[in-house]
């Protein structure tokens, strides 16, 4: 399945979609062109401060593309936080990482590869496993889609990349498997390098 195309989505019908899903009636300043950025199927690098709204930013999209958006984050409470908040407006997401036993990991992996889920939390570890890279997710794209690859604090990629995670310096290798998938990537942290 192409989720490659875009999403024309009006200014009016947009401020409805994120007043009804996040109960805001403005974006802040900078979240509006991310958004219609990852809804024009263009790549995008956010550089916004700690409370900025960046996760709103790939949820939105998410929500008005079909298929599911794969998002890259390397902490565990962070992906329980966010999963967390998404569950309470009643958006269908999940995280798969180290935490689940075997069971549920299995569970929540079955309703990804029925396309259950709008956002799928992962940790690079996972996400880069051969069964999930090589398997799941081709699955995932060829019969309900991935609507975008996101990489949560990607100033990880250049900063901490060799030392705190290191597959974070293989995700250049999402680019080649899945072409025609945005990536966007979010951090409040970012250098020079």
């Amino acid at each position: 399945m192409n989720v490659a195309q875009q999403a024309d989505v009006s200014p009016a019908a947009l401020a409805a979609e994120l007043k009804q899903r996040f109960g805001f009636d403005s974006f802040r300043p900078g979240q509006e062109a991310i958004v219609r950025d990852i809804l024009r199927c263009r790549d995008a690098l956010a550089i916004m401060p700690t409370g900025g709204g960046k996760s709103l930013c790939f949820q939105l999209p998410a929500l008005l593309r079909p298929g599911t958006c794969i998002v890259i984050s390397p902490l565990i409470a962070l992906m329980q936080d966010q999963v967390r908040l998404l569950d309470d407006n009643g958006i269908e997401a999940t995280f798969i990482n180290s935490s689940l036993d075997r069971a549920e990991m299995a569970r929540r992996l079955a309703r990804l590869e029925r396309g259950e889920l709008k956002l799928v939390y992962v940790a690079p570890e996972r996400l880069l496993q051969a069964e999930f890279q090589g398997q799941v997710l081709p699955r995932l794209h060829a019969t309900h889609g991935i609507s975008s690859l996101v990489v949560d604090e990607a100033h990880c990629v250049s900063e901490w990349g060799h030392d705190f995670r290191p597959e974070y310096r293989q995700l250049h290798r999402l680019r080649a498997q899945f072409a025609d998938v945005p990536i966007a990537a979010f951090t409040a942290t970012a250098t020079e390098r």
